[in-house]
């Protein structure tokens, strides 16, 4: 029986025991003409295998300073401050320097997240990040929901919520609310010339996160939108479906993850490893030794060695690039369409006693060749533009894109500027399947896969 590769929140925990917070208070032993320097020490597990010099030390100098601040917040500033709210803000200003995927849950945030990943929950439907300045970038709106119908795009950045700027505590509670009620968004988009609204309303989100059909005899297509918990077992049932409808000889795959946020790393690898007859799928690498690890394919392919293209664009992020590359690495699926996102690090939910949680950046993602994915994504082989529009910029604007690498504070890659990098667009409709399709078609040399099935 082969072992089940762990989700980034799974791997979270695993870590979170080994790492036991014990805060005492410790004097160093010092030279006789030497200051005396007092501590704070994080102290690790006695265990060596599970985290390996975890231990780190914050001069109580440091602590001062911070007392010495919020002293002066409570004493001086023009209005009074509420204690809870100003501890709050230094939790997560603790976090706010590391980079943009590492944050504070309160315990409704924690609880947002988590129905995220289940696929069920009240709102409009849209992945999204916060900024420094409290807007939000959308990642992708999620396919069949009212973020998507009403036409949000990713890269939109939504500047106010009913009418109002979006302060710190709102969270994204603000997107959230009864089904049936409306949420009015200020969107700024890449080549309007004036920021516009849209009204959403709300609605019970339960996202199917894969589909499928044929696009021709022979020929099937699955459009992977996000990656939950059923995600993978939910894609078997659509491979196998479309493979009963062939006949049993399904000639070939259009694999669409196009503006897939991401979600569960396990969810990926599995997909990958119903692809792949052998070789590795992902790597991840980090400062402790628990963050390291690596995932492999077992023997078996349910396509049969059937060629597939892997269909990606701008907003293709996180675990749909790990599959990506994962199968562009083995020569199992030709990539098509623009270059990946760019977000290449993994992150572990830490939670908390009180309830809440952190979602702390604990490793990078590494594709079976060794390659870093973040900063710089997945660059296809075969390069998609999307069709012009009245309206829309011309290739003499200059536009960085909206991707991990132009994120203020975002982690930098290991591979970040050592290439040329342009950042990718989003293919709307069905004129990218269309071309997957086509290069579906062209004859090329296959990774050689055993016709074994898979459980």
């Amino acid at each position: 029986m082969r072992s089940r590769p762990l989700s980034a929140a799974a791997l979270g925990l695993l870590l979170w025991p080994a790492l036991v917070l014990h805060a005492q208070e410790q004097e160093q032993e010092q030279a006789p003409d030497q200051p005396a320097q007092q501590t704070l020490e994080i102290a690790a597990s006695d265990d060596p295998d599970a985290v390996e010099n975890a231990t780190s030390k914050v001069p109580l100098d440091e602590i001062r300073r911070y007392v010495a601040v919020y002293n002066a917040v409570k004493q001086a500033y023009v209005d009074p401050v509420d204690d809870s709210k100003l501890m709050h803000s230094a939790v997560r200003g603790l976090l706010s320097d590391l980079d943009p995927h590492s944050v504070y849950f309160d315990k409704d945030d924690a609880k947002e997240f988590d129905e995220a990943t289940s696929g069920a929950y009240d709102g409009i439907g849209v992945e999204l990040q916060q900024l420094p300045d409290h807007t939000y970038r959308v990642v992708s709106p999620i396919d069949d929901t009212p973020a998507a119908r009403a036409g949000l795009k990713s890269g939109d950045l939504i500047v106010a919520i009913d009418g109002k700027p979006i302060d710190d505590d709102g969270g994204s509670t603000p997107l959230r609310g009864k089904p049936g009620t409306p949420v009015k968004l200020k969107i700024v988009r890449a080549g309007v010339a004036k920021p516009f609204d849209v009204t959403v309303t709300r609605e019970k989100i339960r996202v199917a996160s894969v589909r499928s059909r044929m696009l021709e005899p022979g020929y099937g297509y699955v459009r992977v939108s996000t990656f939950q918990a059923d995600t993978a077992a939910d894609f078997v049932r659509q491979l196998d479906k479309l493979n009963a409808e062939a006949g049993g000889k399904l000639r070939g795959l259009v694999l669409d993850l196009r503006s897939n946020p991401g979600g569960l790393l396990t969810a990926a690898v599995q997909i990958a490893d119903e692809l792949l007859d052998s070789g590795k799928i992902v790597s991840t690498r980090g400062r402790i030794a628990i963050s390291d690890a690596e995932f492999s394919a077992t023997p078996g392919d349910r396509l049969k060695g059937a060629p597939a293209v892997v269909l990606v664009d701008a907003g293709s992020a996180s675990a749909s690039e790990v599959l990506a590359g994962a199968l562009r690495d083995n020569n199992r699926a030709r990539v098509v369409g623009s270059r990946t996102f760019g977000k290449g690090s993994v992150q572990t939910v830490l939670p908390l006693d009180n309830g809440d949680s952190v979602k702390l950046t604990t490793a990078r993602y590494y594709t079976p060749s060794g390659k870093s994915i973040q900063g710089v994504g997945i660059a296809p082989e075969v390069v998609l533009k999307p069709e012009k529009k009245p309206g829309d910029k011309t290739d003499t604007d200059t536009d960085l894109g909206y991707t991990e690498a132009t994120l203020p504070g975002h982690l930098r890659g290991d591979d970040e500027g050592k290439e040329g990098f342009a950042a990718g667009d989003v293919l709307d409709g069905d004129a990218p399947i269309a071309s997957a399709l086509a290069e579906l078609k062209k004859p090329v040399a296959t990774a050689t896969s055993k016709p074994a099935g898979k459980g």
